[in-house]
């Protein structure tokens, strides 16, 4: 055994790239800063949990498993690596406005998580999301800190408490904008702005016809739980414009859902999304702010596959500049000022950064019978023609040599005795016996 086939049998480097990966010992090793990690900046984590461990009296924290171990240095580079992305995908487009994200609270709520990112991106005027009314105050708390040009973004239900305390943020020269998800939200707003004396920042967030079909494509789509209709939006329009705060609509939000398999139906969202941006500008509204929402996806099992609702078919430079072209090309067709653009990449920016660890407590280990040329013989008796057919075709593989070909009849001889025993033809012990042939075959191909 080596290393490199410890790496290899657990993909290390196709999920954990740039941050984790096998050392020379075996052990799992953090890379901090992602690529530009020098060799003595690694972190064995296992000498980290030995130390968190071990008893006080023998130089360790004496602490107990489970433990989360968290690399704040990981977490500064992935804001680095997304703003450098979209910073790259402005300055090649030849894109007019800039990029500043926020993060999304309800991804992780810790208040050092929280801390570090505000302290991390106040360089590049980064902001923070809320979806509550606890988030919210968090998110004031911390962001007091930051840049004073990153945006306080308020998602979610939002009632009369939430709204006087958005207005206090603004109050207190956080940039915050409100973001309508509900058409009635919109005379609250009007009504408690204007008791407080606050000129509120808005925001809508629009439902898109553009769908995510895959696991978390849920609140995508035209018939998405969140969001306005077009009809709606209108109707927003309307009433600011009546009210004289057409110039307090500046950003348009939308979310196409949750790790986004493919840049094709990124390109669709955000393209539509422009389109509705630019007859907001149309019709007169103050315009600034496109917020993408969420989506950007992580490559939970390294095979970089659309197809997977644990992958991706795309990087975080493919994610900027399809991102940055959609709303380029609308805007430059449309004649419209470019806007800055935010996202909401919560899982993308923090997944890496932790690790739980705990301990095995128990362990099993499948044991097939023995089987001898007698019993297989009266195993191979008892099959079916088509079973008995797998099984001989399988024996002329074997000899052959043929190992991809002897998994595929294996498969097809257990399946088929599967068959048999569900109809009553085949008893328990032929049933075990068809395992142990299969485990053999299984064990003799990874041997040789």
């Amino acid at each position: 055994w080596s290393p490199e086939l410890s790496s290899d049998l657990y993909r290390i480097d196709g999920w954990g790239a740039p941050y984790f990966t096998v050392n020379s010992s075996g052990d799992i090793s953090v890379r901090p800063h992602g690529t530009d990690t020098l060799p003595h900046q690694e972190i064995d984590l296992l000498k980290v949990v030995k130390k968190a461990s071990d008893p006080i009296n023998s130089g360790g924290l004496g602490l107990q498993l489970p433990l989360v171990v968290r690399f704040p240095d990981v977490l500064k580079n992935r804001l680095e690596s997304l703003q450098s992305a979209f910073d790259y995908a402005v300055q090649s487009e030849g894109y007019e406005a800039h990029y500043q994200g926020v993060y999304p609270v309800k991804c992780n709520q810790d208040r050092f998580v929280v801390e570090d990112i505000v302290k991390f991106g106040s360089g590049f005027r980064f902001g923070l999301e809320a979806g509550s009314k606890p988030e919210l105050l968090l998110a004031m708390s911390s962001l007091c800190k930051g840049s004073s040009e990153g945006l306080l973004v308020c998602n979610g239900f939002k009632d009369a408490e939430y709204i006087s305390l958005a207005l206090v943020a603004r109050k207190l020269q956080l940039n915050t904008v409100i973001v309508l998800e509900q058409e009635e939200e919109l005379d609250l707003v009007i009504d408690i702005s204007r008791k407080m004396a606050v000129q509120p920042v808005i925001g809508l967030r629009a439902k898109l016809r553009t769908k995510h079909s895959g696991h978390f494509g849920s609140t995508s789509g035209e018939k998405g739980k969140f969001g306005l209709t077009t009809t709606q939006i209108l109707r927003v329009v309307r009433k600011l414009k009546e009210s004289g705060m057409l110039d307090c609509l500046q950003l348009l939000h939308f979310h196409i859902g949750s790790q986004i398999p493919s840049t094709e139906l990124l390109a669709d969202g955000v393209g539509e999304a422009a389109q509705v941006y630019s007859e907001l500008v149309r019709l007169g509204a103050g315009m600034k702010f496109i917020d993408i929402g969420g989506g950007l996806g992580i490559d939970y099992d390294g095979t970089k596959s659309s197809d997977s609702d644990v992958s991706v078919g795309y990087g975080l430079q493919d994610y900027a500049s399809t991102v940055v072209q959609a709303v380029r090309f609308v805007c430059d067709r449309k004649n419209v000022k470019h806007p800055v653009i935010c996202s909401e990449s919560g899982r993308a920016i923090v997944s890496h950064h932790s690790v739980l660890i705990f301990e095995a407590v128990s362990s099993t280990t499948t044991r097939s019978q023995e089987l001898s040329s007698m019993s297989l013989h009266s195993f191979v008796e008892k099959l079916n023609d088509d079973a008995r057919g797998d099984y001989r075709n399988l024996s002329a593989a074997a000899i052959r040599g043929e190992y991809d070909t002897c998994m595929l009849y294996a498969d097809q001889l257990k399946q088929r005795c599967v068959d048999q025993f569900k109809d009553g033809n085949l008893d328990m012990e032929q049933l075990a016996a068809v395992d142990a042939v299969c485990d053999f075959v299984s064990k003799a191909i990874g041997a040789s």
